[in-house]
C-alpha cells in the first residue's frame, strides 16, 4: 500500500497536481472507459439472453450450445466486473478510499476486458458456426482473437515499453 501511495505522489508531482487531483482524474478516466465498454457488453448480453428462447436454439447440437454457454458466462462475468467498481464506490463512499477504488477498478476493468475478448470471439464462433459452418466459424473466431490481442494488448504494451524506456 505504501508503494502505491508513493507512486501516486510521484506521478502527481511529475504532473504538477496534488495526489487528490490525480486520483480524481484517474476516476474520471476509468468512468469514461467503463461507459464505453459497458454499452457494448449490455447489447451483447441482451442478445444472448434472448437467443436461448428462440425456436431454432433447441435444434442446435452440443458444440453450439457449449459455445453459447461460454459466451453467456463470459459476458455475464464481464458485466459483473464492469459494474463492481460502482458497488465498491457506493460501499466506501465518503471514506477517502479513492486510491483503493482506482486500483480495484483498474484490475476489474482489465479482467473484464479479457472476459469480453472471450465473449466477442465466442459469439462470432457461435454465429458463424450456425450460418457458415464449423471451419469458417473457427476462422472468424481466431481472426477476432488475433485482432483483439494485437489492438487491446500487443500495441498498448509495446507503446508502454517504449515509453518506459524513454523515461528510464
Amino acid at each position: 500500500m505504501a508503494q502505491k501511495r508513493a507512486d501516486v505522489e510521484r506521478s502527481a508531482r511529475a504532473r504538477g497536481v496534488t495526489p487528490d487531483e490525480l486520483l480524481d482524474r484517474n476516476v474520471n478516466e476509468l468512468l469514461q472507459e467503463l461507459r464505453v465498454v459497458l454499452t457494448g457488453v449490455q447489447i451483447l448480453f441482451a442478445f444472448l439472453l434472448t437467443l436461448a428462447f428462440t425456436t431454432r436454439f433447441g435444434e442446435l447440437g452440443a458444440f453450439p450450445k457449449t459455445v453459447y454457454t461460454i459466451t453467456l458466462m463470459s459476458t455475464a462475468l464481464a458485466t459483473v466486473l464492469l459494474i463492481a467498481p460502482v458497488s465498491f464506490h457506493r460501499t466506501l463512499f465518503r471514506r477517502h478510499r479513492k486510491e483503493q477504488l482506482v486500483a480495484f477498478a483498474d484490475r476489474a476493468l482489465l479482467i473484464a476486458l479479457a472476459l469480453l475478448m472471450v465473449s466477442i470471439s465466442s459469439a462470432v464462433l457461435l454465429v458463424l458456426d450456425v450460418v457458415l459452418g464449423r471451419w469458417p466459424g473457427i476462422a472468424g473466431c481466431v481472426a477476432v482473437v488475433v485482432a483483439g490481442a494485437v489492438a487491446w494488448y500487443a500495441v498498448p504494451l509495446r507503446q508502454r515499453r517504449t515509453t518506459d524506456d524513454d523515461v528510464g
